[in-house]
């Protein structure tokens, strides 16, 4: 892990978003990454109170260089969440100028669930790398939650949206979900990650916030099915 790397994972309702039950019901993770020498970053999955966000980078003295959507669900980019608007990446880009990077095949739920257009919306391909400083931050395409959910791949560590929880995955009876894809991200697109790679989930659903690849393989249940037959029996 590079000694320049810049790293914080935030609770909403604890960290930002203090005063919202439904920030604290939700529990989302807002994640920080970026250079720590060049004080260059990125916010990913910002919802629930842009200006807490921007305060926080204010006081680190950190310069915002742009946004990642892991997913397009209101509690992680802000909209309709199940009739509650949230705020998040629409204010944030009212209010700075930067890139908000997506999956391509995630574009237009973005666009349509913020009312944000092609730019400040940035569509990736899967890998594309994302350099921050001297921080490369490679997005892997992990779809099953949603179409286009992507994962970040950065320094030995793992941010997965709602691919995967320490105990657990994001859930594939949604729109736009797709059960079998799951399979696939969870056993196949995220396998040639080490054990040592720590995860970084898109929610507080475990008693600790953070795990090692390993321990979450060793007790997960969700990556013990060695077929995606056995998995739709079981998960989905």
């Amino acid at each position: 892990m590079s000694e320049s790397l810049y790293f914080r994972q935030r609770l909403s309702g604890r960290d930002f978003a203090t005063e919202s039950a439904l920030a604290r019901q939700m529990a989302n993770f807002t994640y920080v990454v970026g250079d720590a020498l060049t004080r260059e970053v990125l916010l990913v999955d910002p919802a629930y109170s842009p200006r807490d966000h921007l305060a926080f980078l204010a006081v680190q003295n950190l310069t915002l260089v742009g946004i990642v959507a892991t997913h397009y669900h209101a509690d992680h980019i802000g909209g309709d969440l199940m009739g509650h608007m949230v705020p998040g990446i629409a204010e944030i880009a009212a209010l700075v100028d930067v890139p908000i990077h997506v999956q391509a095949s995630e574009e237009t739920w973005v666009t349509k669930g913020t009312g944000l257009g092609v730019p400040p919306v940035l569509p990736h391909e899967p890998g594309d790398v994302i350099r921050v400083g001297s921080i490369d931050i490679t997005l892997l395409h992990t779809p099953g939650h949603t179409q286009g959910s992507q994962c970040l791949s950065f320094e030995g560590r793992l941010v997965s949206g709602d691919t995967l929880f320490l105990s657990g995955c994001g859930r594939t009876d949604l729109p736009g979900s797709d059960p079998r894809e799951m399979y696939v991200s969870l056993q196949e697109r995220l396998a040639h990650l080490p054990d040592q790679t720590v995860l970084y989930p898109g929610h507080f659903y475990s008693p600790e916030p953070f795990a090692t690849l390993g321990e979450v393989r060793a007790h997960n249940a969700v990556l013990t099915p060695r077929s995606v037959d056995e998995w739709l029996a079981n998960f989905a």
